[in-house]
């Protein structure tokens, strides 16, 4: 597979982030959205073709689990957290 560019590193990592924001649970969505922020962050200074390959077909299976995930949870109700709850003003 050839070198991706930065534009598609770009929107494969705003499709996860926004695919992240979707899970009705809070803890879920914290999370996923901590472990995309944090595995860009990681690799940011990734130069081989070769490993930069690797890990943005790895991205892409975690997104393809990610709209599984989603998916599933939209299936059950969650019930809100307290930090979730609207505020009464």
């Amino acid at each position: 597979m050839a070198s991706c560019s930065r534009a598609q590193v770009i929107s494969l990592y705003r499709m996860l982030m926004k695919e992240s924001t979707k899970f009705p649970s809070y803890n879920y969505r914290t999370y996923a959205i901590r472990r995309v922020k944090e595995g860009f962050r990681e690799n940011l200074n990734v130069s081989s073709p070769k490993t930069l390959d690797m890990l943005i077909n790895q991205a892409r299976e975690n997104l393809a689990v990610i709209k599984r995930q989603v998916s599933i949870g939209q299936l059950y109700s969650a019930q809100k957290t307290i930090v979730e709850k609207e505020p009464r003003f």
